[in-house]
């Protein structure tokens, strides 16, 4: 129960405060933090010039060791605290960082405000921050996609994923969250250097969020102006995904706008023929991000609700 209270906590202070620039510059952010000590460890232990088994091992390990670490320094700063209301408010601040509501939606309204007003290449611009396609590729319609897609994603990775570990295990589990999906970001990826190396961080970080993404598909079905066309569109679409969790929020959302996303796209100057969730609906337009970023909201203040129901009960 204390552990949804300090989660509504950090919600309501990131959706008013977000990061602030000025504190970023000065201590930067907890994930960034993760983001130095993992590349220190990538450049350390994944050497080239070891086979693909011994590299496996490593980077199993390493992700082992930065997942034990962050939960451990969160165990140590928790078991401080007593879960009086006030601990409550305070262990609410210390998650705060680890809550990405605000600076989740500055994104994707970036992309929505200058593609509504026709200017592709300040959308391209803004899109490229949130997405790792080929931004110059990208037509209208092609950026509305990419927009919703990150939106619908990084609302179970960035919100859903760390509150949900936060509520079940307070400090430790959303900290160790955050070092699972930081982990994942930087080495859990199918290219030559981390392939092997990153394989480990990749299966953990599909574990931690096989419940928060289908949870985030349930709430955009809940709050969905459709809801019948955003869970049949779930239900018969999520699987297609080449992620077995990004496909349950994303089809949910282009469910519920009636629209199509997904489908080919261009990394680095190669074509991924990627299936499309709702084939045969519309293409997105800007108007479309503005829609998804209104579900977004709901579905983040139905959380956030649902929370507060768990704490006061």
């Amino acid at each position: 129960m204390g552990f949804a209270g300090a989660m509504v906590v950090a919600m309501t202070v990131d959706a008013l405060l977000g990061w602030p620039d000025a504190l970023f510059a000065r201590v930067g952010h907890p994930v960034t933090w993760l983001g130095r000590l993992i590349n220190i460890l990538d450049v350390r232990f994944n050497r080239s010039i070891d086979p693909p088994g011994i590299r496996r091992i490593a980077g199993a390990v390493v992700a082992l060791f930065v997942i034990g670490l962050s939960a451990g320094i969160g165990w140590s700063v928790q078991a401080a605290l007593a879960f009086e209301w006030s601990r409550i408010v305070l262990l609410g601040i210390l998650v705060w960082p680890l809550v990405a509501l605000r600076s989740l939606y500055d994104y994707v309204a970036a992309v929505a405000q200058p593609l509504q007003s026709g200017d592709i290449a300040t959308a391209r611009a803004a899109v490229a921050h949130i997405v790792g396609r080929d931004p110059a590729a990208l037509d209208e319609a092609g950026i509305a996609r990419a927009a919703i897609e990150s939106l619908a994603e990084n609302a179970s990775d960035g919100i859903v994923a760390p509150v949900f570990w936060g509520t079940l295990f307070g400090l430790p589990g959303i900290i160790g969250y955050k070092a699972i999906n930081t982990l994942d970001s930087m080495i859990g990826h199918r290219t030559e250097r981390h392939g092997s190396f990153g394989w480990a961080a990749a299966r953990i970080d599909d574990f931690a969020n096989l419940i928060p993404a289908r949870l985030t598909g349930c709430l955009f079905m809940l709050v969905a102006g459709r809801p019948s066309d955003a869970m049949s569109c779930m239900v018969r679409d999520a699987s297609r995904h080449r992620s077995i969790n990004a496909g349950w929020p994303e089809a949910a959302m282009a469910g519920a706008l009636g629209v199509r996303l997904s489908g080919p796209r261009i990394y680095h100057g190669s074509t991924a023929d990627e299936p499309w969730l709702n084939e045969g609906a519309r293409d997105p337009l800007a108007a479309d991000i503005w829609q998804g970023l209104k579900l977004y909201v709901r579905a983040m203040v139905l959380l956030a609700g649902a929370l507060a129901m768990m704490a006061l009960a």
